[in-house]
Formats: structure tokens, C-alpha cells, sequence
């Protein structure tokens, strides 16, 4: 008899503030630390957004309050790995919860299967892209970055992930310096194919990619589901990534 994968329940829950998602995920990472919980992949998008890691500094804000006014971005300072980057509408955001002890898998290989994960999603738009070089996290096509990867460690559960540019305004990037490397700039899949991929519709077709890439079988739930916890204060290890 074939032995059963995990299996990690998926939603799509849409566009949700910043702090929102990062309470959410904290209570389903102490779930799980408790052994209530369930390993969960949160799918979404945010509204304007530079968010700022355990490695950033206000020297990576490049816009002044009044620029960020103008255009609608909140600066948060996060508990994930990294320094400063942009969330915005167009971007995949991908949170996946998950206790990695279940899955038998190490940080390095989790970071490297997030790559891979986003490689096989883009490939199969015709996107020819790579994991980054020593040093750089995410994923590149001709030395642009297509998406970005930050995580946090709460022992052997994580949190935080990815995000994938789609129809991403680019120009947001430049209030930031982002991932602490302002020669390196980003691109997105609409910049590339000139294709308009909604990030709903995007969302299941990653999520198969995450699903092969780390061996579980998805389970869809409503968003509802998810978000019938209550909140609480995020805690736990960061990791940069």
C-alpha cells in the first residue's frame, strides 16, 4: 500500500492588509506549536506595502512620508528575515505555515524548494528563470528579480515566504532599496510576456507547484475557515533570507 502524503490546506483569502496576514500567521504558527493546528498555505495579495526585516534599516526607505502619503504605502516593520521590500496589488503573496519537522525537510532545502516551486510556476508561463547566486534569496531572470523569499523560524515551524510579481506596478520598487542591493532591480511576469495574469487566478496553478515541489496534497477550504482565529502578538526567531 502506497504511503499517503501530508496533506496542507490552501486558501485564497484575497486582499488583506499587511498586519492582518502577519496576526493571522501568527496564530496559526502557535497552533501548531501547541499541536492544534493544521500546516496551511495563506495565498493573497496586499495593498501598498514596503515592509522592513529583522536586517533592514530606515536607510532603505527611500521616499519620505509625504511621497508614501501620495502614493498609499505603509511602512511595517516585520519579525521576517531580510531587509526592505514592496507588496503591492499584482504581487502573488504566498504564506506558507507550516511544521517542517512533519515534513522531514531542512531550512536550506525549504528556502531552495520555494525557489524550485516558483521556477516550475514560471516555466510553465515560458518564463526561463533561476534561483539567485550565493547571496541572493528569490528568483531572477536575466539578473532582474521576479520574486523575492523571506522567512521566519518559530522552532520547527515557519512562517512569512514569497512573492511573485505579476502585474506588480515596478516603479513602488523605487521608493525602497530593496533587499539591501539598489543596483539590482525587479521585474515581473507582465513586464516579460506582456501577458495580465490575475493573482487569483495565478494562485491555484502555484499552489500545484508547492504541492509537487514538497510532496503534500492540498486541501482547498474557505477563507472563512482560516480566518475564524483570533489574534494574537507575532513571536518567535526571525531567519534572513
Amino acid at each position: 500500500m502506497s504511503k499517503s502524503l501530508p496533506r496542507v490546506r490552501a486558501c485564497w483569502l484575497g486582499s488583506v492588509p499587511y498586519r492582518d496576514a502577519w496576526d493571522l500567521q501568527a496564530t496559526l504558527v502557535r497552533e501548531l506549536r501547541e499541536g492544534a493546528g493544521e500546516d496551511t498555505l495563506l495565498l493573497l495579495e496586499h495593498p501598498h506595502v514596503f515592509t522592513m526585516g529583522k536586517a533592514a534599516s530606515a536607510a532603505d526607505i527611500l521616499w519620505d512620508e509625504d511621497e508614501r502619503a501620495r502614493r498609499g504605502v505603509e511602512v511595517v516593520w516585520s519579525d521576517r528575515g531580510g531587509e526592505a521590500t514592496y507588496h503591492g496589488p499584482g504581487q502573488l503573496v504566498g504564506y506558507p505555515v507550516i511544521d517542517l519537522a512533519r515534513l522531514d525537510v531542512s531550512i536550506p532545502d525549504y528556502i531552495g524548494g520555494l525557489e524550485r516551486s516558483l521556477i516550475t510556476y514560471l516555466g510553465e508561463l515560458g518564463i526561463d528563470a533561476v534561483p539567485g547566486e550565493p547571496g541572493l534569496t528569490g528568483v531572477w531572470r536575466n539578473g532582474e528579480k521576479l520574486a523575492a523569499i523571506g522567512i521566519k523560524l518559530n522552532r520547527s515551524v515557519v512562517s512569512h515566504g514569497l512573492a511573485l510579481n505579476l502585474t506588480t506596478d515596478l516603479t513602488y520598487f523605487d521608493g525602497i532599496v530593496p533587499c539591501g542591493h539598489a543596483e539590482l532591480r525587479p521585474t515581473s511576469v507582465q513586464a516579460i510576456t506582456g501577458k495580465r495574469i490575475e493573482t487569483e487566478s495565478a494562485a491555484p496553478s502555484y499552489a500545484s507547484s508547492f504541492a509537487a515541489e514538497f510532496g503534500v496534497e492540498l486541501r482547498w477550504v474557505d477563507p472563512e475557515t482560516v480566518r475564524a482565529t483570533r489574534r494574537v502578538s507575532p513571536e518567535g526567531t526571525p531567519v534572513r533570507s
